[in-house]
């Protein structure tokens, strides 16, 4: 997914893509990218934007009321603690070196999303991730303290997650849906382990 509705629009990434593609693979369970207990709040009192307002508006729009329709089941696998961690990865340079990273970033971005067409499906393919990974990487030599807990140890707990479901599920289709820069960390994961056919990108 890219979350950004702007970006939605202006890369052929629609909703209904989304649902198409949903409806194509069939799933019996769907590990998506909500905290369980936004989950656990969204199922109890209605509430759509979650714990902390971080809920991507896919789940409301889409994700949350067509598992309903169709009997999906869904399972929360994101994973956060905003009150242990709140460093952003620029935040202990001074002014003239957080700018400079700051526009190394954003040079990582642009060359991105260049390659947001290179699968069938936008933001899914072996090249776009291939530069992601080389960007998450850069971020870590920078800020390794911040990248261990934003991004690799919440890897770890949502892929723990997914492991879960698909103990619990043996046998079943199960689809993951996360923001596409997760793409390479769950291709490589999912990849080492056995007794699963891995379907990605999906066409």
């Amino acid at each position: 997914m890219t979350h950004d509705e702007e970006l939605q629009k202006k890369y052929d990434y629609p909703l209904s893509l989304v649902k198409e593609l949903i409806l194509e693979f069939e799933p019996d369970v769907i590990c998506g990218e909500d905290h369980p207990l936004s989950w656990e709040l969204y199922l109890n009192e209605g509430e759509t934007n979650g714990i902390l307002g971080e809920t991507q508006n896919e789940y409301p729009r889409l994700i949350f009321p067509l598992c309903e329709e169709m009997g999906i089941e869904f399972v929360p696998v994101n994973w956060f603690e905003e009150d242990v961690f709140e460093e952003e990865p620029f935040e202990r340079y001074d002014s003239n070196v957080k700018s400079e990273l700051e526009n190394k970033l954003d040079d990582w971005k642009k060359k991105q999303l260049s390659l947001w067409k290179y699968g069938e499906i936008p933001f899914n393919s072996y090249e776009y991730d291939d530069v992601t990974k080389a960007m998450y990487e850069w971020l870590h030599t920078i800020n390794p303290d911040v990248q261990n807990i934003e991004w690799n140890a919440r890897h770890y707990i949502m892929f723990a997650r997914v492991k879960q479901a698909i103990k619990k599920h043996t046998g079943k289709r199960i689809l993951c849906i996360h923001g596409a820069d997760h793409n390479y960390w769950y291709y490589e994961s999912l990849g080492k382990l056995k007794d699963i056919k891995l379907l990605y990108p999906l066409r």
